[in-house]
């Protein structure tokens, strides 16, 4: 193959390349426009702190010291335990709130008599806030872990709960019919039917499951642990850091951020309908 032929072959892809490219950047124009005015809203109130005799002492709240605190943090390694006890408190939270969340969805959405039964006493608790089960917490279980990761489970319980029933209630009877005509069993209608047609209204409550853990977390670890995101603020309040508390703040902000964009994309990847 000449050289002209493979340099034709080649002028698709590039092209593809860099139109893709030009979409992307085209793409992140808005969000770079809110980044910059929330980095200048932070910008200036570090600037009317640190000239205001009264608050002068919270100037490290700036983004200068800030973003300093944090290359410490990364470069020094400390952060990362920190962000791994955190994140591992959630996701065995979520994991139980999926695990428990998801099966009482499908009951109650599934059954009627238990939608009825179920709605006022599940609708009252969902409306009491996690932290409220602090002191049940600390006595029911023997470690501080044990503790917050059943309060993250009584955070995100309620949104999976009522967005898998939510999509149950979805679905059209006319499949179960047919599904039942067809001879298929229990398991075979909720592996073939129901759970392919409910997994984006499962992901969508997990997604604000997630946000609620989220939120949650940091009061949470303030019961006790030496180890944590929540800790760490608490510790960095006590110790009047006030740029390493911030650097913590935008770390989970982050990783909050980053948790929220991976459901998602899980939400797009399930979702089956045809727009």
């Amino acid at each position: 193959m000449s050289q002209s032929t493979q340099t034709l072959n080649a002028m698709p892809t590039s092209t593809a390349w860099s139109n893709a490219i030009g979409r992307w950047l085209i793409s992140l124009r808005y969000p770079a426009i809110g980044i910059t005015a929330l980095l200048a809203i932070w910008w200036l109130g570090g600037y009317i702190i640190s000239n205001d005799p009264d608050l002068w002492a919270f100037a490290n709240f700036a983004p200068e010291p800030t973003f300093n605190a944090l290359y410490d943090l990364v470069a020094s390694g400390d952060i990362w335990p920190t962000i791994q006890s955190s994140l591992y408190r959630v996701l065995v939270g979520l994991f139980w709130g999926v695990a428990l969340g998801v099966p009482v969805g499908i009951l109650i959405g599934y059954v009627g008599t238990a939608m009825k039964v179920a709605n006022v006493p599940f609708q009252f608790l969902r409306m009491v806030s996690p932290l409220a089960w602090m002191p049940i917490a600390v006595l029911a279980f023997a470690t501080w872990d044990a503790a917050i990761i059943f309060l993250i489970v009584m955070a995100t319980i309620w949104p999976i709960i009522f967005s898998t029933a939510h999509g149950v209630r979805r679905i059209d009877p006319n499949w179960f019919k047919v599904a039942r005509n067809l001879g298929a069993s229990g398991p075979q209608m909720l592996r073939r039917i129901i759970l392919p047609a409910i997994m984006t209204d499962v992901m969508a409550g997990i997604r604000l499951a997630v946000g609620v853990a989220w939120v949650v977390l940091v009061p949470a670890e303030y019961l006790g642990v030496t180890s944590g995101l929540g800790y760490a603020i608490n510790d960095a309040r006590d110790t009047l850091a006030y740029d390493t508390l911030a650097a913590v703040v935008v770390v989970i902000g982050l990783i909050g951020y980053g948790l929220d964009s991976v459901c998602s994309l899980l939400i797009k990847r399930f979702n089956w309908h045809v727009e």
